[in-house]
């Protein structure tokens, strides 16, 4: 009915510890459990789901503080309760971990809006393709060079996902020969036709990085990805001038001004963002926008199950992380997760809204807030 609206009567959210599978490290962290933020938005009979990964304090952050700047608007106006939410943060600060629960809630609204129109998210946001290439994610540095191979050949050679990632920059950079040969080992497991990645999480400093990519040279690797810090945008120009590989950061971006200056001071070849981080799918697509102004390639970083949809309506989208941990974890916490199986994911054009739903029952031993 013309004029109708459809109040946002509740925002639940829960945070879930779920164990990895083994020790698990990059360059510059080691974890051995990951958290989940699940946060659900309800409207006229209607739910829809979003997620984060980060602390179970994300938690109060959304009954708290985001819960009562959007109950009360209308669903479809997404945008509105992202503005809404942004000023209630003003004081508690809008980057980090305050951008990461409004991203869980961006996220569940845009579902919610979806569900309530019954049309899947991805067609709702107006998609660009139906299918979304991805690359597999893993290769921790804490991983044996056995298990190092038996992920990689999994991926290319059990699912045909013809790009793979491993992590290097052992102990923030103190172990190149090491790191080098991992690279090496990762290229003879993928084999000549494949692309191979390599994710420094900003463990190197510029010239030792330039330093690291030619002593690896016969590796091959395409995708240099946090070779820096994604802080230090000279150096990332710097590794970008300096090696044939392109060069992706902005995992960690959480305001449009910085993905602006980090595409504007030609830092990277591909800009990254995490839809669980950046503000949600509102966030993400104002970063894709802001990527293909510059005529930068853009790549979404981790969780696939809730970014499936938006990637599928990005521009300029290169493709999609499908990480090790979180494929793991949503595959064990959610219905209608996706198969990767040669190399892309398609979102399911039957199941309304993102197409996930919690799977309670599994999910409460895991509860933690």
């Amino acid at each position: 009915m013309s004029g109708e609206t459809s109040p946002v009567t509740a925002i639940r959210a829960a945070a879930y510890t779920v164990p990895t599978d083994g020790p698990e490290g990059d360059g510059t962290f080691a974890w051995d459990s990951t958290t989940i933020v699940v946060v659900h938005a309800e409207a006229a009979g209607e739910t829809g789901i979003g997620y984060t990964y980060g602390p179970k304090a994300l938690v109060g952050l959304v009954s708290d503080m985001l819960e009562p700047a959007v109950k009360g608007t209308d669903a479809f106006m997404v945008r509105a309760s992202a503005e809404a939410m942004a000023r209630a943060l003003r004081n508690a600060g809008q980057s980090g971990a305050a951008s990461y629960a409004a991203s869980a809630v961006d996220c569940a609204l845009w579902d919610l809006a979806a569900r309530l129109a019954g049309l899947p998210l991805y067609q709702f946001l107006g998609a660009a393709r139906s299918e979304v290439p991805v690359y597999g994610s893993g290769g921790f540095t804490t991983y044996s060079y056995e298990r190092l191979t038996e992920q990689l050949t999994g991926w290319v050679l059990g699912q045909n996902i013809p790009r793979a990632k491993i992590k290097i920059g052992q102990d923030r950079g103190t172990d190149e020969s090491r790191d080098i040969e991992r690279m090496l080992i990762s290229r003879e497991a993928v084999g000549p036709d494949a692309e191979l990645f390599v994710d420094a999480n900003g463990a190197y400093s510029a010239k030792q990085a330039v330093r690291v990519a030619q002593a690896a040279r016969d590796a091959d690797f395409t995708w240099f990805e946090e070779p820096v810090s994604s802080e230090d945008l000279e150096g990332l120009r710097f590794v970008r001038q300096s090696v044939a590989a392109d060069v992706a950061a902005g995992e960690y971006l959480t305001r449009p001004a910085d993905v602006e200056r980090m595409c504007a001071t030609g830092a990277v070849d591909c800009l990254q963002a995490d839809v669980t981080r950046c503000g949600g799918i509102t966030g993400w697509l104002r970063a894709a926008a802001v990527a293909d102004a510059h005529g930068i390639d853009f790549s979404g970083h981790c969780a696939p199950a809730i970014t499936a949809a938006p990637a599928a309506a990005a521009p300029r989208l290169r493709h999609l992380e499908w990480f090790h941990d979180h494929v793991r974890l949503e595959g064990m916490l959610f219905e209608g997760t996706l198969d990767p199986q040669g190399g892309t994911i398609t979102p399911d054009a039957e199941r309304p809204g993102n197409g996930l739903e919690l799977r309670t029952a599994d999910a409460e031993q895991y509860r933690v807030a």
